[in-house]
């Protein structure tokens, strides 16, 4: 008899990259993620539903990745990347033959026969349809998928209620349209939240803010994740670590809080629902960069690229050697260590539930969250050490390896809990998304929020029921269900909820933070900014010309997503609904 449950969840996002650049930044972090994570994924959880492993999942996808992963110039720019690769590949494989490197020859073999196989499944398999395939493991009962913010925003910074709830609700209508059903539970974006009617402010933002449980409650969401000091206080790890010395947050902490633990669920009061904290101890694991499992010297160094085809021919070797000094990867001597990772872990998990058992005599769960990339992109290995940690815990006759809506159908919460402001960015708080580098782009959403919600107040949206199937060029942006054009004035309000809510996602003041691609977020702010603010004048002018026409249509052929969103989503009444 199993002594408590643990839950794997894979959060996956990526800003919209849709037309807006190729790289080193742009369509590549799509197509990177689709070869390297989403397909093998895929091929794991289904081989191992194949030969009898009751694996289970709890998976988050992104309202902007499902679009995404849908849109046919998407599906097109990935078929002509993966045959990139493969060429790519081959040329290493004559060009190391000819130059006497056999073991980066074998590498080079490798890999051509790691992106063929992706090709293989994206159109055999999967028949270019990834977002069907998740749907069918999840109506199968294998896993369970969650419902996300539409563009990722950082919900807690934004400075309107109306705001929280159009981001929440065409986040719910995007899962409805691609899932066939209501979503059960939804991954705060950044583990981002804020208390019922909070009025204070994180150092350094002068608004106030308004909770976001209502908003939840409003849209039938039943349970959703925090990091671990929200539940129990003290000093906050959070999941992005030190790594970014050129901005640290200030000193953080949360008072103890005597008799909460991550290994409960607690519902919210008022409002019923359930909330999860993350495990610490699993989580550093297998995420810190100093002491957990992808660290290992035998595992691929992610960092250091050969030069003509891109490609990473070598392993970690150390933390402490320079890129120059990386030794030759050898991918079986790495698959051992992942093996014996995934036999640690196993074993971890199983020694801290009983530990739990044992002192209160209760069932636990563990909740291990992260960004599904880590599994395949950064940590090439990390795919085979979940496959083998799922197979493990599978077995485990100590462990309920289940999905968090399965767990908490049979373990509902008994306890409740009032939660602190906060997220899993470095210390715990805002600071990663709001600091003295993107303060400017805050003022920037904070006026689009009001003047989005005055457009939806003024202005009323035709409810013309659900729109057709986007059109083979992607474009659908000027149709509706009948196949007659729309209004110029409610193609203008529509293409400007697409800027606002693009304005408002979190991959903008998180890329200036870190530094990884402070002017490619800039400037994709920065030009959603002036599309919103070009979209508004028109409508103010309110005649169609050709000059305004012209505009809208180039705009509508770039940011072409959410088929069905309604601009009232953004109103001050749509909002008051998670007050009733």
């Amino acid at each position: 008899m199993s002594t408590g449950s643990f839950v794997f969840v894979l959060h996956s996002h990526l800003p919209y990259c849709r037309k807006a650049g190729v790289w080193p930044f742009g369509e590549e972090w799509v197509f990177e993620a689709m070869a390297e994570t989403y397909i093998p994924l895929l091929d794991i959880v289904s081989d191992l539903v194949a030969r009898g492993v009751p694996a289970r999942l709890t998976v988050g996808l992104t309202p902007v990745l499902l679009d995404q992963l849908q849109d046919p110039y998407m599906l097109f720019r990935f078929d002509e990347y993966v045959e990139t690769k493969i060429a790519a590949a081959e040329g290493d494989i004559a060009r190391f033959e000819a130059e006497s490197e056999g073991r980066l020859r074998d590498l080079a073999r490798f890999y051509r026969d790691r992106y063929e196989k992706v090709r293989t499944s994206f159109h055999e398999r999967y028949r270019r349809d990834l977002v069907s395939a998740f749907r069918r493991l999840q109506d199968e009962g294998h896993i369970e998928l969650v419902a996300g913010a539409a563009t990722h925003a950082y919900l807690p910074l934004l400075a309107r209620e109306s705001s929280v709830c159009a981001q929440v609700k065409v986040g719910c209508d995007t899962y409805e349209r691609c899932f066939g059903r209501k979503p059960m539970g939804i991954w705060l974006p950044e583990c981002g939240y804020r208390p019922r009617d909070s009025s204070r402010s994180e150092p350094g933002s002068a608004f106030g803010r308004a909770g976001m449980d209502g908003v939840l409650g409003a849209m039938g969401i039943r349970h959703f994740f925090v990091d671990a000091h929200a539940i129990q206080g003290g000093t906050p790890v959070g999941m992005y670590g030190a790594g970014f010395p050129q901005r640290q947050p200030p000193p953080r902490y949360v008072p103890s809080r005597p008799g909460f633990t991550t290994y409960l669920p607690y519902s919210l009061p008022g409002s019923g629902i359930a909330v999860l904290g993350r495990n610490e101890r699993t989580a550093l694991q297998v995420w810190s960069s100093e002491w957990g499992y992808p660290g290992d010297g035998n595992y691929r160094e992610f960092h250091k690229r050969d030069s003509i085809s891109g490609f990473r021919y070598w392993k970690v070797t150390s933390r402490l050697v320079d890129l120059g000094s990386k030794e030759v990867y050898q991918h079986e001597a790495a698959l051992a260590r992942a093996r014996e990772h995934a036999d640690h872990f196993v074993g971890l998990v199983e020694r801290l539930l009983g530990d739990f058992h044992r002192d209160t005599g209760k069932h636990g769960i563990i909740v291990a969250p992260f960004d599904v990339e880590l599994f395949g992109h950064w940590w090439m290995e990390g795919l085979d050490w979940l496959r083998w940690a799922i197979e493990g815990l599978a077995r485990s006759e100590n462990v309920d390896l289940t999905t968090a809506a399965g767990y908490l159908e049979n373990h509902p919460p008994s306890g409740r809990i009032d939660l602190v402001e906060s997220s899993w960015g470095m210390g715990g708080g805002h600071y990663i998304w709001d600091n003295e580098a993107t303060g400017w782009m805050w003022d920037e959403v904070h006026a689009s929020e009001g003047e989005m919600e005055r457009i939806a107040a003024m202005v009323a949206c035709a409810d013309d029921g659900p729109v057709r199937p986007p059109r083979p060029d992607g474009d659908f942006s000027a149709w509706t269900p009948d196949g007659a054009p729309r209004s110029f004035r409610e193609r203008i309000l529509r293409q400007a909820a697409r800027e606002a809510l693009l304005l408002q996602s979190s991959d903008w003041p998180f890329l200036v933070t870190t530094d990884q691609a402070a002017d490619y977020a800039s400037r994709r702010f920065l030009e959603h900014r002036h599309r919103f603010t070009r979209l508004l004048d028109a409508l103010q002018q309110g005649d169609a010309t050709p000059e305004a026409m012209r505009y809208l249509e180039e705009i509508e052929a770039i940011d072409a997503l959410f088929p069905d969103i309604d601009p009232a989503a953004f109103s001050v009444k749509q909002g008051s609904a998670s007050r009733r």
